[in-house]
């Protein structure tokens, strides 16, 4: 008969204490997702003003109304991409216990990224004529 020795367990893998909870973290981070969406909302809500881009075509200028609209769409609707993986990135970070003030931060500078290009891509299809 053989005596099999059991190793003791490593208390350091049982005793897996959760990280501690931030509440200036918590608290932080709900301030900054609500300013995020709500700047996100009002980065969308210009792009409406985009159609004024082309008051002049015809007159003064030669547009693209196609790229015009393409650019419009581009500041009106994909502002609201990097806001869902905002949103669940930073929840999934506050159930995990790790810092999350960051996300709406990055997700921020993003939405003002996405909104110039919008801009940039329904101005370059205004050209003077």
């Amino acid at each position: 008969m053989t005596d099999a020795v059991t190793p003791a367990p490593d208390p350091a893998a049982t005793s897996a204490t959760p990280r501690p909870r931030r509440t200036w973290d918590l608290i932080l981070t709900i301030v900054l997702l609500i300013a995020y969406l709500l700047g996100t909302l009002v980065a969308s809500f210009s792009a409406f003003f985009l159609a004024f881009a082309g008051d002049s075509c015809g007159a003064s200028s030669v547009c693209d109304e196609n790229q015009m609209a393409n650019g419009m769409m581009i500041a009106l609707y994909a502002v609201w991409i990097p806001a869902l993986f905002v949103v669940i990135g930073a929840i999934v970070l506050l159930v995990l216990r790790r810092l999350a003030f960051w996300v709406p931060l990055v997700g921020g500078a993003l939405t003002i990224i996405i909104s110039i290009i919008g801009w940039a891509v329904t101005i370059s299809a205004v050209r003077p004529g």
